[in-house]
């Protein structure tokens, strides 16, 4: 198994290394390269890896930007300290999305998904990744938990537990089913497009709600629904008559 490293931090490449050849001694580690340009070098020559380790946010800017110039045939683990990238990273042949510090068991499970691609092409005869990359997207495009910071300490909060999404003072404030509070550094609109569109609902400008958190409805002035959850919110949860249909459409179609 050939292997290219994409990390600019000198520690997490190396660990990132000694891990590989640990778990897979008779992978050949072909390049580490910290930058977008470097890594652009490198791809352009004749140089055909079985599985690329990257992280996201180089010296030079996004990692992402390394697609735009070259193609890249094989799958990608990222491996980044910030979850807000993860959709995006699944849009670029990602097969995986490990978050620093990572362990030997997130490296193992990252190696293990690209030996079941390889036994998935042998089995079946394809002679291309790209269907499979599709399904993959697909199925791991919704983000099942977020990372969030407080009191000097990092966490993961599961979507699931996630009661609504709203905005204040431009920051995008997370309130889980019970009553915690954190501040994302997505915008809103970034959070909607992460999440299952049948599990949650923008409701209007303010606020993104979880179906599971809704306690009830009634009509309001102005032919405005005004929706109660199950925990307070800091304001009412008004939808206006326009966006009225869509938000009964989408309790229905559940």
């Amino acid at each position: 198994m050939n292997i290219i490293i994409i990390e600019d931090e000198f520690r997490a490449a190396k660990s990132l290394q000694n891990l590989v050849l640990e778990l897979k001694p008779e992978a050949k580690i072909l390049g580490v390269y910290d930058s977008i340009e470097m890594s652009v070098e490198a791809l352009s020559k004749n140089i055909k890896p079985d599985i690329i380790f990257m992280d996201i946010q180089l010296s030079d800017g996004l990692s992402f930007e390394i697609f735009k110039q070259v193609e890249i045939t094989c799958p990608v683990v990222f491996c980044t300290a910030f979850d807000q990238y993860m959709l995006d990273a699944f849009k670029s042949k990602g097969v995986d999305y490990v978050l620093k510090p990572f362990s030997r068991e997130n490296i193992a499970e990252a190696l293990r998904k690209v030996d079941e691609l390889k036994k998935f092409f042998q089995k079946n005869e394809l002679s291309d990744l790209e269907s499979l990359l599709k399904n993959i997207n697909q199925t791991q495009s919704t983000k099942s938990n977020f990372l969030v910071f407080k009191n000097q300490k990092y966490t993961t909060v599961l979507t699931e537990n996630v009661a609504y999404f709203y905005i204040h003072n431009e920051i995008t404030h997370l309130v889980t089913f019970d009553k915690e509070q954190f501040q994302l550094s997505q915008s809103l609109g970034q959070v909607a497009e992460q999440v299952s569109d049948k599990q949650f609902f923008r409701i209007n400008r303010q606020y993104l709600i979880n179906f599971k958190a809704i306690k009830e409805m009634e009509h309001y002035f102005q032919r405005k629904i005004l929706v109660k959850l199950t925990i307070e919110t800091p304001e009412k949860l008004l939808i206006n008559k326009e966006k009225t249909h869509s938000f009964f459409t989408w309790l229905e179609d559940r």
